[in-house]
């Protein structure tokens, strides 16, 4: 049976399969070398090392493969690591590819109807049409409904691009209203549209990377270039809108420094900038908090925060103490929502 990581515990002892994320050698203090891995499966990742005894099986399984491992599970700085005993490679008929990938959990299907819907309620018929057109390819809605939003920084999980941009869509159409003189359907529009180029940009079908188009082009300007090519195919588009959008796209990682090659030039494309890194820090930072592999009060350090994150608990308010010698009747009553875990079904159905 599949042990999760999710499940590992300090000083248990694991038999499981895993995806190789990285695999390299270095050098241990005492001399000699030692193997340092990422491994991981869909509830998360976790550091490897292979101290000794690797040399006759470090050559039979590379990254990208799914291996089979035995070791003991220890505790670093307060974060669970992988004490490697053995390790080989796993054969196709023991693998399960709905174990090693990340999903997101909500449901894929009614998160693109929702979506749509959004699209269709636009007033402005050139905007609307260019999303219709759009998602009237059967790939295009594939690859959009079954993208990470990024490789490992917020949302990199399969849906996680729909689901960032369905959670934006939705941002902005709140702040958007809030201002006067804002066109939301234009800023809805580069909501959906802002990481578009991710679809081709990130390759997702057996371990998270990047394409070669991927590596020397980049997102924002493989999306610019496709949403200039679907505009043209839009009938009496107005050259205006045309500028007001493309900028945004542009301009909506905020500043130079993190690769914009425009800084944002209208209140659209500001609110979308600020909206974009506020809906990827927060997921990012409740992803970090529920973080099982972490220990204690706080979680890990990362590369986008440069801190680590407090796990606050939620605090109970004291129960009121009952009225002496009066009788107080009471319901009970038990409701909520408990959706299934549909994502992952329906993004390896192919």
């Amino acid at each position: 049976m599949k042990v999760f990581i999710s499940d590992f515990a300090a000083n248990q002892t694991v038999s499981t399969t895993l995806l190789v994320k990285s695999k390299e050698f270095r050098q241990k203090k005492s001399g000699g070398q030692f193997v340092l891995m990422t491994l991981s499966d869909r509830t998360g990742d976790i550091v490897g090392q292979w101290w000794d005894n690797f040399e006759d099986s470090i050559d039979g399984f590379d990254r990208d493969d799914i291996v089979f491992v035995r070791g003991q599970v220890n505790v670093y700085r307060n974060h669970l690591q992988l004490s490697i005993h053995r390790m080989r490679r796993c054969e196709e008929r023991e693998i399960d590819l709905s174990h090693y990938f990340p999903a997101t959990r909500h449901d894929v299907e009614e998160m693109f109807a929702e979506l749509m819907a959004a699209v269709r309620g636009f007033r402005n018929p050139h905007l609307r049409q260019l999303l219709e057109n759009i998602f009237s390819d059967p790939d295009v809605v594939k690859k959009f409904k079954r993208a990470p939003a990024a490789k490992t920084m917020h949302h990199p999980y399969l849906g996680g691009l729909l689901e960032h941009s369905l959670s934006l869509l939705r941002l902005c159409k709140i702040v958007g209203s809030h201002y006067e003189g804002i066109d939301v359907d234009l800023l809805q529009t580069g909501a959906v549209l802002h990481d578009f180029g991710k679809i081709d940009e990130l390759s997702y079908e057996r371990a998270f990377g990047y394409t070669n188009d991927g590596q020397m082009i980049g997102h924002l300007a493989m999306e610019t270039i496709f949403v200039a090519e679907q505009i043209a195919r839009v009938p009496g588009f107005p050259e205006e809108l045309r500028r007001h959008l493309l900028h945004m796209l542009l301009a909506h990682h905020g500043k130079l420094e993190h690769g914009s090659p425009k800084l944002p030039m209208t209140p659209e494309a500001l609110m979308l900038a600020y909206l974009d890194d506020l809906d990827s820090k927060v997921e990012a930072m409740q992803r970090l908090i529920a973080d099982s592999q972490s220990q204690g009060d706080w979680t890990r350090m990362t590369p986008m925060f440069e801190r680590p994150i407090y796990r606050r608990r939620t605090l109970e308010p004291e129960a009121a103490a009952p009225e002496p010698q009066k009788k107080v009747a009471s319901t009970t009553s038990s409701g909520g929502f408990n959706s299934p875990f549909k994502g992952l079904a329906d993004l390896m159905k192919d």
